[in-house]
């Protein structure tokens, strides 16, 4: 079977971890002993993704324009290319692709926080994935959370399958150093807790002046707010904000990283607890759902609401106070078996039409 695979909203370093599932995906679907043949549909933006790739005219970076090209143009695209089935990993789908389709929802954030959205972004969020939700023959949910949600939101039943992890983490953590800084690698959202996380560390400076923070992700809509409370606390010397960075570069942070954060207040899925499993450096995250399932005991969990939690979190992660067993559990987590999965809830489309 010909299998598109619809790229069209990839920005590289400006998706966040969308961007380093779609690529993992890809990988992983083009490793598999599998007669399917994919062909990856890509923006001007994107450049060269998977060994079948087909650019088009559009760019992602202006979002209505690439919306309206994927609900009148890829369809005529894909009738071109002699696609058999359309894959959509980013939340979004053709109304009237032609052909099965099974979309990906790494979260309903629109439904859960539209206080987070700006409120000319909202419209597009509810119109365009309700689109996808009514149009696809099938759907992906990155982890149980998610599915419920899509249950509770839309009465729609979805598939469960989960994110994996790269190999090159866990290849890290025989040459881990301390590095003596924490680290969080998180796009800057209202959601994912910057300003609290800040708080808690200003402390944390008080009582152990030689604690560092990194920060790493795509500047989100909270990007302003961050910097400024970076100033505010006087944490110039102490927290280095650095933006999305290459992966290479990542790896090195985690490498050499004495604990890993992440405060989040909501979560699709979690991949970078994933990869901070996989690489063996010391947890510490929010007590929510999907992370709790995904980190079991390997992790120092907190709330993410409560300043004081979030504190104490910090302080075990300092003292080297938070369990192990991170590679082992995050082993059970290869993108082999991401694609694996998927490729099948892709092959079931075309027996619902």
């Amino acid at each position: 079977m010909r299998i598109g695979i619809n790229a069209l909203y990839l920005i590289p370093g400006g998706v966040g971890g969308t961007e380093v599932y779609l690529r993992r995906l890809v990988e992983g679907l083009e490793g598999l002993e599998t007669e399917h043949e994919f062909i990856v549909f890509t923006n001007r933006e994107t450049g060269r993704l998977g060994r079948q790739c087909v650019e088009l005219p559009v760019r992602a970076s202006f979002r209505p324009w690439r919306l309206l090209y994927e609900q009148f143009a890829l369809p005529f695209v894909l009738r071109r290319y002699g696609i058999e089935a359309l894959l959509n990993p980013g939340f979004t789908a053709p109304a009237c692709a032609g052909v099965p389709q099974a979309t990906v929802f790494h979260d309903l954030q629109h439904k859960r926080h539209p206080e987070y959205f700006r409120w000319f972004d909202l419209p597009f969020w509810e119109l365009f994935l309700w689109v996808a939700v009514k149009r696809s023959q099938k759907l992906i949910a990155v982890s149980e959370a998610t599915r419920a949600d899509l249950k509770r939101y839309y009465g729609a039943e979805a598939t469960v399958v989960e994110h994996g992890v790269e190999r090159a983490f866990f290849d890290l953590a025989s040459r881990r150093e301390d590095g003596g800084y924490l680290l969080c690698a998180s796009t800057t959202h209202p959601h994912k807790n910057h300003e609290r996380l800040l708080r808690a560390f200003a402390v944390l400076r008080k009582e152990e002046p030689a604690a560092r923070l990194v920060l790493t992700g795509v500047k989100g809509f909270a990007a302003g707010q961050v910097e400024r409370a970076v100033s505010e606390l006087g944490l110039g010397e102490a927290v280095e904000v650095k933006g999305w960075v290459a992966r290479e570069e990542l790896y090195e942070l985690f490498r050499r990283a004495r604990g890993f954060v992440y405060p989040t207040k909501f979560e699709g899925f979690g991949m970078p607890v994933l990869e901070a499993m996989a690489e063996g450096v010391p947890l510490a995250c929010s007590g929510i759902e999907p992370l709790r399932g995904i980190v079991g005991e390997c992790a120092v969990l907190f709330d993410p609401e409560d300043d004081g939690a979030v504190l104490e979190g910090l302080r075990r992660l300092w003292r080297g106070e938070a369990p192990g067993g991170g590679p082992l559990r995050a082993a059970a987590y290869p993108w082999e078996r991401a694609a694996r999965e998927t490729v099948r809830v892709v092959e079931s489309t075309t027996k619902m039409l």
